[in-house]
């Protein structure tokens, strides 16, 4: 799943996500518009999740 489309699928791990998150930044290169804001905020979202997820699967 790239940037461009987050969404419900498969639950990705949290550095999958991470790596989402930096490459939408990267090649972003300057202020994020609307829309890559709110990539960006839904792929936060999704990253705060897996990291969750991750926590409770290892305890």
């Amino acid at each position: 799943m790239s940037p461009n489309s987050p969404g419900p699928g498969p639950l990705r791990p949290a550095d999958v996500v991470n790596e989402d998150i930096r490459a939408l930044v990267r090649g972003a290169g300057r202020r994020l518009t609307d829309e890559e804001r709110a990539v960006y905020e839904r792929l936060v979202v999704e990253w705060a999740a897996a990291v969750q997820r991750e926590i409770v699967e290892a305890a």
